[in-house]
């Protein structure tokens, strides 16, 4: 039996090593399909071509920040009107937001009182008059009488200062009455210029003071646009600059305007101040309280503006991608960013003039890479 079982195994050991022939031959043609690969992908890479942008050439320019803020249309004066008199108001004739002329009689408070004065007045005028009359005949028979000899220089003195008493009291009354009257006219409250009514403080039925405001009016003229202002803009705006001003409802309506007054104080809780830009001649179509939009005009400084999309970070900072001239490679160069405009950014530190900057194109970059220029803004 073992004969058999050694003549039974003995043709399988051909067999084996055929196999064993094959795997060495695939694995073989394997590696060497590999290698080939690595071969390609290599050459590739070494004929990868570079990237194509855009650039500019450094260059500093003029920048002038514009800065726009949002404010309202003011009247440039404001009435706060009040009764001179005090009483019970009878009757309101306007309301806020109406425009009234010149002279319109706007409230009226109750006259009796004023009538009474009027009325006692006049009785004392009346019997000032007569006393007035009945002194004056007193003097004159007694200045007849004395130039006859038949009275006394007593008698006429006393008859002279009587009459003269009488006349102060005449003229005292006629004051009197003249005040009187001038109160009585001072119950119907009037509009001392044309304009439109902004505030209104009471209502009919209700008691008021003398002096106690009661509406206010907005005259007409001239209008004012009234900003806020951050004070480090104030600092960097120049003297007397010409503000735009454009209706932030509609832009096509538009003036131009001259800083008229500045608040000396700056407000404790914004940190603002509070600017007023005289508009003569002020359009039609920005009434009291429209919302406007004030443009200004910064000093002029020395930077460089390029468009936003040259910017780029390195390291968390603002940085631009700069060309080698000679090997057309990139590199980042950080800067410092002096404003922010529309469509352009505003390099104050971090290039030079000549340097060559990429302005599209930067996002397919990286460091050392080699770039070719599609078209250049020199």
């Amino acid at each position: 039996m073992s004969r058999n079982a050694t003549s039974s195994a003995l043709p399988s050991s051909p067999l084996r090593l055929l196999v064993r022939a094959k795997t060495l031959l695939l694995l073989a043609c394997a590696g060497a399909a590999l290698s080939a690969a690595g071969c390609q992908k290599q050459q590739a890479a070494e004929k990868k071509l570079p990237v194509v942008v855009t650039t500019q050439t450094v260059v500093l320019a003029n920048y002038a920040p514009r800065t726009s803020l949002t404010g309202v249309i003011a009247a440039r004066t404001l009435n706060n009107l009040s009764f001179r008199v005090g009483g019970r108001v009878a009757e309101r004739l306007v309301d806020v937001g109406q425009h009234v002329d010149q002279g319109a009689v706007l409230a009226r408070i109750d006259p009796q009182e004023q009538e009474s004065d009027l009325r006692s007045a006049q009785a004392d005028l009346d019997a000032a008059q007569a006393q007035l009359t009945q002194a004056a005949a007193t003097y004159q028979r007694q200045k007849t009488l004395l130039s006859q000899g038949f009275t006394t220089r007593r008698e006429f003195d006393t008859a002279n200062q009587t009459l003269k008493v009488s006349q102060g009291s005449v003229d005292a009354a006629q004051s009197a009455l003249a005040n009187a009257k001038e109160n009585l006219s001072y119950t119907e409250l009037k509009a001392g210029a044309a304009g439109v009514i902004t505030a209104r403080q009471v209502e009919a039925g209700q008691v008021v003071q003398a002096a106690q405001t009661v509406f206010t009016i907005a005259e007409d003229g001239d209008r004012d646009a009234v900003f806020n202002v951050h004070e480090t803009l104030v600092a960097q705006t120049p003297p007397s600059p010409a503000v735009t001003i454009t209706l932030l409802s509609d832009p096509q309506i538009r003036a131009v305007g001259k800083v008229r007054e500045i608040s000396p104080a700056v407000d404790t809780q914004s940190g603002s101040i509070r600017v007023k830009v005289g508009i003569p001649d002020t359009p039609a179509g920005m009434p009291l309280g429209a919302a406007v939009i004030g443009t200004v005009s910064a000093r002029s400084v020395k930077a460089i503006l390029l468009p936003w999309q040259a910017l780029t970070s390195t390291a968390g900072k603002p940085a631009v991608w700069i060309v080698d001239p000679s090997s057309k490679a990139v590199a980042t160069a950080p800067v410092d960013v002096l404003a922010f405009d529309s469509g352009i950014v505003v390099v104050d530190k971090g290039l030079q003039e000549g340097q060559s900057v990429v302005t599209a194109g930067g996002q397919l970059l990286s460091p050392g890479q080699r770039i070719e220029v599609a078209g250049a803004n020199q």
